[in-house]
């Protein structure tokens, strides 16, 4: 091969590269079949121990589970996966991961052994094309996958895969890269934010963690969070740094927040917002969740 026909090859390699994966992405929309939109979630998943306690908060989760289509699969974006880039986990077999530290060994004697999907990974990262979206064989499940979904699909027989979120981007990336996962819901996938909307635990009152409790600041900025989410306000809760000192103290960080701008994101014009769980516990947490379908 001249130098020319190699020029020539190489500036055709981001165009073929291109069609490969619209090719892959075209065999992977044939061999499963279309069924009903599925909802988006958002769940505040709280405490950890929320995986082995009963409450008001579990019922919850358990009660959607019951309603619910049963889904072919679950793609969960957790707080607790943050990573330079985007991945998504590809193993069959996901690990439990107990990433937390000073609580009751039942807590960490659970395991969740729901299987991988390395199917439904590669159509993710075939599906977003606005950044790269890397592969995942050491993860695993983190708490704020396995904790909340134990409870919706005890039999741990739905295929969860996870997809990190990138702490070097601002919100509207997510908010942009989330848009691009739509087609998923037509393909039996639920798609769960998993998270809390306020939450400050350098704030936290723990005389009353397991109590309706919650500073003014935060019930301030569950009532601003709460009206742009039931009037399809988006860019609010996008622009979250721009709203003032109520909601700077709810978001000290963003991992935990950023799983809202995700289910948010794959709402359509058909689409209605439920809210549930939505009570503030130890003042500056909150529970808050979202069915939008």
């Amino acid at each position: 091969m001249n130098r020319l026909d190699f020029l020539k090859m190489a500036a055709m390699l981001p165009i073929l590269g291109a069609a490969m994966k619209l090719k892959d992405l075209e065999k992977w929309n044939q061999s499963l079949p279309n069924t009903e939109k599925m909802p988006v979630l958002f769940l505040g998943h709280g405490s950890p121990m929320n995986a082995i306690e009963e409450n008001q908060f579990v019922t919850e989760f358990r009660k959607l589970g019951q309603e619910l289509t049963r889904p072919q699969a679950i793609l969960c974006i957790s707080a607790h996966w943050e990573t330079r880039g985007t991945f998504v986990t590809a193993m069959e077999h996901p690990q439990t991961i107990h990433d937390f530290g000073g609580f009751p060994q039942a807590l960490f004697d659970v395991q969740y052994p729901a299987p991988g999907s390395p199917e439904l990974a590669l159509a993710t990262q075939k599906l977003v094309t606005s950044t790269e979206v890397h592969l995942d064989d050491k993860w695993g499940l983190d708490h704020g996958s396995w904790s909340v979904i134990k409870h919706m699909y005890p039999d741990a027989m739905v295929a969860v895969i996870q997809m990190s979120i990138d702490y070097t981007q601002p919100a509207q990336y997510h908010y942009d890269l989330a848009k691009e996962l739509a087609a998923l819901r037509h393909k039996g996938v639920l798609i769960v934010g998993s998270g809390n909307m306020i939450h400050n635990l350098r704030r936290v009152a723990w005389d009353k963690l397991n109590a309706p409790y919650a500073y003014d600041w935060a019930l301030e900025a569950r009532e601003k969070m709460n009206t742009a989410i039931l009037t399809h306000d988006h860019q609010t809760l996008i622009d979250f740094r721009k709203q003032g000192t109520a909601f700077d103290l709810s978001i000290p960080t963003p991992e935990h927040y950023l799983p809202l701008i995700y289910a948010l994101a794959l709402q359509d014009d058909q689409d209605e917002v439920q809210l549930f769980n939505d009570e503030p516990v130890g003042g500056s947490l909150s529970m808050t969740s979202l069915k939008i379908a």
